[in-house]
């Protein structure tokens, strides 16, 4: 195991936090590749780069984990491009590229619905009491 793959998995924390140009939308993708195939950011970075065209500061926060990696690319990545990207293989492993739904406000709402009930119901002022006294 090299030094840099050793790093990758061990920090497992975003790399690759280049410049990116103002304007241009970042999406969320998930590689079917991670620290169990021995693969490193450089390594990532270098096979995008080569088979997508993708400007090499346009890639972002190469997080690899155990079987898979987040990596951010711009949005605008043609269909053709992407479905080939699908097929890429690094180290005997398909990328399998997936687009990541983004996390927004809603979910966190929906957990505290589907959470614990509160103890008193709401309308009866909580108080467990019927009537006045």
């Amino acid at each position: 195991m090299n030094d840099n793959h050793r790093r990758d998995c061990m920090d497992a924390g975003p790399a690759g936090t280049g410049a990116v140009r103002p304007g241009i939308k970042m999406v969320r993708y998930r590689l079917d590749v991670g620290c169990k195939h021995q693969v490193t950011s450089e390594e990532l970075r270098k096979i995008l780069i080569e088979e997508s065209g993708v400007d090499k500061n346009n890639i972002n926060n190469i997080n690899i984990q155990g079987d898979y990696t987040l990596v951010e690319l711009p949005d605008e990545m043609p269909q053709d491009i992407f479905l080939h990207l699908k097929t890429v293989e690094i180290k005997q492993h398909k990328l399998d590229i997936k687009r990541v739904k983004a996390r927004n406000k809603k979910r966190g709402n929906n957990y505290r619905r589907r959470g614990k009930q509160r103890s008193s119901p709401p309308g009866n002022g909580g108080s467990g009491q019927v009537g006045g006294a």
